[in-house]
């Protein structure tokens, strides 16, 4: 089996472009052409550069057997949509520099083919397809096709030099995620229902407008500009509350709905206060409207591509890409039960239970709290008996529920006031004295928790020394000074540009950088950050073992955070269940005694599952 880079040239012009269109919009549009492709067959042979008609093309790509062949590009998930969508064609496998670069790298380089040559020295990546905007194959001369297919020659050059380099120490397992992640988008199976879909926005959009005539007192204009609802605000008495904005460092208005001084507007005493709130909430909550919409046209052209970016945060985790974040679609959203497994499949979808707090207490050898969760014990109501001082079986429902909140989020070092809070935004309200004596019943009743955040604060200190240490049961990390700290599955969790810096109070703060957009800022780190960050990594990894798991028999579709989403013949819908259920039940090696367990439901649409 060989490794052959690819790489298309395509038309694009000032309007018809990746810059302004979504991969899926812009590889199905009618516009498309392929201006040649440029291919390079193993590790020895020149690359060559095709260009000809679709007919032509297709009889080129088709001479190549890639269904028998590893198929190597960068920003794979764009050549692999084109070779699936316009061609037909279905590799043995996908390789991937730009998400073997972004686990790599995290934020230390940018991922583009030719920053990653230039930082790597590899050579110069050209730029004549700025040169080819607005040209249809036929528009180019022999002399400019020529020159274009060198650029796209020493492309695919680039990406196999680059991928020699990557794939030195990277697991073989995460270059199969990277081919499922691939294929999710490439090859998509699943359908959406418009007409539950078209129904859904005109619902929204009805909504919308009803609460809009209802405050006569402003206009949308004074809604939807920060400045002018700010204004408003103004005329009505009220300051508007301000934030320092994560992305500049910058004092900026606090209008986001999460925003605490915006939750204080909807609260106002003065209830036009309260009207304006609520109106611009409505009138600027376009995520839902704007997504469906997008699901709309998505049904017109064909199939739904689920489009994940590879290593999206630093844990490991997936993030949306291509505009249509399947993260964070609401539990209860219409969307879910618009997506249709195809004719005569089911969806199969699985939550892994408790994944984090389990590998939590597996990591700090809590062990009463480990054989807790492997007895299948409900160590929500262990926790809220601890509290409350009280049986287990006198435990009222409410008090589960603090219980369930303390387990979930307490063990990340979370103080009393932010506890407190977490509480309130699930309609709980409790005076700050009871939240924290609340958590320190969750400290002294797990106290090797608290231990293991200590470890992990000093652990940090040992990375800006730049020396080594263990971290967790029987060392499962590996800490490596400035690399980071090493995982089971030989990733790093990267902590670029650590530093101890001294506050004008005196007390010492230690970040590392980030992103946010565009810009790095300085992020705060500390103990039991990086417990969070830990096991958040280890989950990921374990999820995705589960994954290929699972993708060995059914088609993997989706993984939304701890679920994993597959299809299955509808007369197999029970033994596909529970062969899903099975395979994440299975423990890895590195943690044969953290005990998993998970909840899977199937049906027809997303929803049902």
């Amino acid at each position: 089996m060989k490794i052959i880079t690819l790489d298309f040239e395509t038309y694009y012009d000032k309007e018809y472009s990746l810059s302004k269109m979504t991969t899926e919009e812009y590889i199905r549009d009618a516009r498309f052409e392929v201006i040649g492709v440029g291919v390079k067959d193993g590790k020895d042979e020149e690359a060559i550069w095709f260009s000809g008609t679709h007919e032509k093309v297709k009889a080129f790509l088709d001479s190549l057997n890639l269904s028998e062949h590893l198929v190597l590009a960068h920003n794979a998930m764009f050549d692999a949509a084109i070779l699936s969508w316009r061609f037909g064609i279905t590799p043995f496998g996908w390789l991937d520099t730009l998400s073997m670069a972004r686990a790599k790298h995290t934020i230390e380089v940018g991922g583009s083919l030719s920053a990653l040559a230039s930082y790597y020295s590899l050579g110069e990546k050209g730029t004549e397809v700025v040169q080819a905007l607005g040209k249809r194959r036929t528009d180019f001369t022999a002399e400019q096709l020529e020159a274009y297919g060198e650029y796209c020659k020493n492309d695919c050059e680039l990406t196999l030099k680059l991928y020699q380099i990557l794939a030195y120490g990277f697991a073989h397992s995460e270059e199969k995620l990277i081919d499922l992640t691939i294929r999710m988008f490439s090859e998509p199976v699943l359908e959406l229902d418009a007409n539950l879909l078209l129904d859904h926005i005109h619902s929204v959009q009805v909504k919308k407008k009803e609460l809009l005539d209802s405050v006569t007192m402003v206009d949308k204009d004074q809604l939807m500009s920060n400045h002018k609802f700010a204004a408003t605000l103004k005329l009505f008495g009220v300051e508007p509350p301000t934030k320092i904005s994560p992305t500049t460092g910058k004092e900026t208005y606090a209008f986001s709905k999460s925003d605490d001084g915006f939750k204080a507007l909807l609260e106002h005493e003065d209830i036009r206060v309260q009207a304006i709130a609520t109106a611009r909430v409505g009138i600027k909550s376009t995520l839902e409207e704007t997504r469906t919409q997008r699901f709309i046209e998505i049904a017109s052209r064909g199939a739904l591509p689920i489009p994940l970016r590879y290593y999206a945060a630093h844990t490991g985790r997936w993030g949306g890409d291509d505009k249509v974040n399947m993260q964070n679609i609401p539990r209860d959203s219409v969307l879910k039960h618009a997506i249709l497994a195809p004719k005569g499949m089911v969806l199969i979808d699985s939550d892994s239970s408790q994944i984090e707090a389990r590998t939590l207490a597996w990591l700090a050898e809590q062990d009463d709290l480990v054989e807790a969760f492997a007895n299948g014990e409900d160590v929500y109501k262990k926790m809220a008996a601890a509290i409350y001082d009280k049986p287990e079986a006198d435990v009222t429902k409410q008090e589960r529920f603090v219980g369930k909140t303390t387990i979930l989020g307490a063990g990340y070092g979370m103080g009393g006031a932010k506890f407190q809070k977490q509480l309130g935004v699930f309609g709980v309200d409790m005076e700050l004295e009871e939240c924290k004596r609340i958590i320190d019943v969750y400290r002294s009743t797990y106290p090797e928790i608290p231990k293991l955040w200590r470890k992990c604060g000093r652990a940090l200190a040992t990375m800006m020394e730049d020396k080594t240490t263990e971290l967790g049961r029987g060392g499962v990390l590996k800490v490596e000074g400035k690399k980071g700290i090493k995982l089971p599955n030989g990733m790093y969790i990267k902590y670029p540009n650590l530093a101890a810096l001294t506050k004008d109070d005196g007390t010492v703060e230690v970040v590392y950088d980030t992103k946010r957009g565009k810009t790095t800022v300085a992020n705060r780190i500390y103990g039991g950050k990086v417990v969070e960050n830990v096991c958040q990594a280890l989950a990921r990894i374990i999820i995705g073992k589960q994954m290929l798991m699972i993708a060995r028999k059914y088609k993997t579709v989706m993984t939304v955070h701890d679920a994993i989403a597959c299809i299955a013949p509808e007369d197999e819908e029970d033994r596909a269940k529970e062969f899903v259920e099975l395979c994440m039940r299975i423990r890895p090696k590195w943690a044969l005694d953290l005990p998993l367990n998970c909840e899977a439901g199937s049906g027809k649409s997303y929803g049902q599952c």
